[in-house]
Order: C-alpha cells, then structure tokens, then sequence
C-alpha cells in the first residue's frame, strides 16, 4: 500500500485587503501629523520652512490613500504597477523638493546631523528612482502577458 504524502502547508498570510487597510490607516495618521508636526512642536530641529512642504506631502499621503482605497476593490497586476510607478513619481518630487528646501536645523547638535539626513534623502531619491523603473518593467511585463 503506497502512502499518500500531504500536500506542504502554505505559510499564513494576511489577505491584502488587510494591507491596504493598514496602509490607509497609517497614511492617514501620517497626513494628520505632517499637518501639525510644527504647532506640536516636539521636533525641535524641524523649521518653518518644512511648510514649503506640506503641500507635497498632502498630495503624496492623499494620492496613496485613493490608491489604496481602489486596491481594496481592484488590484489586477498591471493596474498596482502603474499606479505604484505614478505614486513613485511622487515620492521622488516630494524627496528631491525635500533636499532643496532641506527644513531642518540642526545647529544644536555636536554631531553634523545635516550631512546624514541629506545622505538619507540622496538614498531614499535613488531608491525612488530605483522604484519607478522597478513599476514600469512590471506594469509592461504584465501587459504583455495580457497580449
């Protein structure tokens, strides 16, 4: 008698609606904070120039909370790519505006914070860009395998 192997248990894994549950929550939280970080006060080396920025942000933290709102209900794969590849787009203004405007003072300090947060922001531009590529080969592949 030959014994029949069970078939490998599938690791848990939350449904993405899950996800994108969480990432509107977090976003929101997130465009309620860049909206008062300054009145709040409690980051202490954050200028007022940071409200330069604000406007970037709101569009940035608005746009990702619709797209995360249409995944809930429609996630096919080349749609999750075009709008990651726009959602990236903005994300690399936001961070390119953000090293221009660079709202934050860190005079206070022994230690030149300054150069890190601009290494940070030099970083985080690259992997946008990095990301936005990443989108478009996606969204074309799966194109394709639509064709």
């Amino acid at each position: 008698m030959e014994r029949q192997s069970s078939p490998a248990a599938k690791p848990f894994a939350f449904p993405k609606q899950v996800e994108y549950g969480i990432n509107i929550v977090f976003n929101a939280v997130f465009l309620v904070i860049v909206n008062n970080i300054l009145e709040w006060g409690f980051l202490p080396w954050l200028t007022q120039d940071f409200n330069k920025l604000v406007w970037l942000f709101n569009i940035s933290l608005t746009a990702t909370i619709i797209a995360n709102v249409i995944f809930f209900f429609f996630n096919a794969d080349w749609f999750a790519s075009l709008v990651k590849f726009f959602l990236n787009i903005i994300g690399l203004v936001l961070t390119v505006r953000m090293l221009q405007v660079f709202p934050f003072d860190f005079s206070g300090y022994a230690f030149d914070w300054a150069v890190i947060m601009r290494i940070g922001l030099i970083l985080g531009i690259v992997g946008t860009a990095v990301g936005i590529l990443v989108e478009l080969i996606k969204f074309t592949a799966a194109v394709w395998k639509r064709v």
